[in-house]
């Protein structure tokens, strides 16, 4: 007989298989904390610790960038925003755009066409990706216009590129007639084939159809510019400022618009005036940089421009040694430095300062070639630069300080002479330039007597 506890309290019996799996599971999760531990498993539901961000994001910080005047960094924010979405031809368009407003920052023939043809490559990916979009036809026309420059890229180059210019500007407007950019950048492109009672009317549809956009007003001032109405293009250049006021490329322009008019006064006291204006529009460009952290050259050189043109050669040449003290390893500002010495007489001077700028340099031998070395510099090695249209200045400028300093016991024609070859094998046909390398081939062949 059965006690009453066996019934209600049966004892449990033992299953081997039951066990195996247990055992197994145990077995599963130490692994599996261990794994976790070691971090080979992402927590389930742990947050990533760097969120993806995508790519407008990027677009809209490129934007700001822009806005604030900082182009490097808002082309490095859209070149995350490509990375990130390599099939948004919208973000590839304002990458371009940015790209080509920023080469007019840069000072070397081979820093500007690196740029620009950086914005051009990111335009033909955005016409790759949108081949029937009316802005993206209306940037690459902007971008070819801006890559027709026949002194970085040659002649038959630059047509090539002004002619695909007015080509996606018409495309551009086939697509949209109502395309105000593209109507401001068919104006642009008209300009530089020299047709100017076109490019007005072309201009003139855009002001009307859109006003509030900064590169109709830019555009605008570079039409009246190449008609020669420099104080209606200020003005322009004025409301491009007031839509985008930190762009220290628009306050380069009104300053050099107010320069020229100096520059054509017959009237002391307005002349002076002029140039004070002008100063003040550079000088507000050099303090949106300091604000911003930009270390930018230009708008010392601008102001150095400016005083070498009222014969103010010692201020020149000290705002030319700022520059330096920004970039020192730029062989084009120690040419305009040989230029603001050669000016003034100090011809002594211009020879180092000639010398960085188209044979090169060491470091050491920088600071000879910017004036001596302050607190401020930093000794720097100098790459020279090429013979080209924007160079060919300091070529024969400093052949001819050469050739006029030489003497029997000190004499530089060996130099000159190499110096006035080149020149002479590019620019044989240019009577201008020939006539200064005849003369001073003539000094030196008198030396050689």
């Amino acid at each position: 007989m059965k006690r009453q506890s066996d019934i209600f309290f049966r004892k449990p019996s033992t299953n081997p298989y039951r066990l195996f799996i247990l055992l197994i599971l145990i077995m599963g999760g130490v692994w599996l904390i261990r794994q976790i531990e070691q971090g080979n498993i992402t927590r389930p539901f742990t947050p990533t610790p760097t969120p993806t961000r995508v790519a407008q994001s990027y677009a809209l910080e490129g934007d700001a960038q822009f806005e604030a005047g900082k182009l490097d960094a808002a082309i490095t924010a859209y070149q995350e925003a490509t990375r990130v979405d390599p099939t948004d031809a919208e973000v590839w368009s304002k990458l371009a755009r940015i790209q080509i407003y920023s080469s007019a920052q840069l000072t070397t023939d081979d820093q500007q066409r690196d740029r620009l043809q950086e914005g051009l490559a990111s335009i033909n990916k955005a016409a790759e990706l949108a081949p029937d979009d009316s802005a993206v036809h209306a940037t690459r026309a902007f971008v070819l216009n801006w890559n027709a420059n026949s002194i970085i890229f040659g002649e038959e180059q630059a047509a090539d590129y002004l002619l695909e210019a007015e080509q996606e500007a018409v495309r551009a407007l086939q697509l949209d007639n109502q395309n105000t950019l593209a109507l401001a950048f068919y104006a642009e492109i008209l300009v530089d084939e020299q047709k100017w009672g076109q490019a007005e009317q072309y201009i003139l549809q855009a002001v009307e159809k859109d006003n509030t956009l900064m590169d109709v007003h830019r555009i605008y001032a570079y039409v009246l510019e190449s008609l020669g109405q420099y104080n209606q293009a200020i003005q322009e250049y004025d409301k491009a400022i007031a839509i985008s006021p930190n762009l220290t490329f628009l306050h380069l322009r009104a300053g050099a618009n107010y320069r020229r008019l100096a520059f054509g006064s017959n009237n002391d006291a307005t002349r002076t005036q002029l140039y004070e204006s002008s100063l003040e529009y550079f000088a507000k460009a050099a303090r949106l940089n300091e604000q911003l952290g930009i270390e930018d050259p230009i708008p010392y050189l601008s102001i150095a421009k400016t005083y070498s043109q009222e014969g103010e050669y010692f201020v020149a040449a000290r705002n030319v040694q700022k520059a330096l003290e920004i970039d020192p390893a730029n062989p084009d500002i120690y040419g305009q430095l040989g230029i603001v010495y050669f000016k003034s007489r100090n011809y002594e001077g211009s020879i180092p300062a000639f010398k960085c700028a188209i044979r090169g340099c060491t470091a050491e031998e920088s600071c000879d070639g910017r004036g001596g070395c302050g607190p401020n510099d930093e000794p720097s090695e100098v790459i020279g630069l090429d013979l080209s249209g924007n160079t060919v200045v300091y070529y024969y400028t400093y052949g001819s300080v050469l050739s006029a300093l030489s003497r029997p016991q000190e004499n530089y024609c060996e130099e000159a002479m190499t110096v006035m070859g080149e020149v002479r094998a590019v620019y044989s046909n240019d009577r201008d330039i020939m006539g200064i390398v005849q003369a001073g081939e003539a000094i030196c062949q008198s030396l050689g007597e």
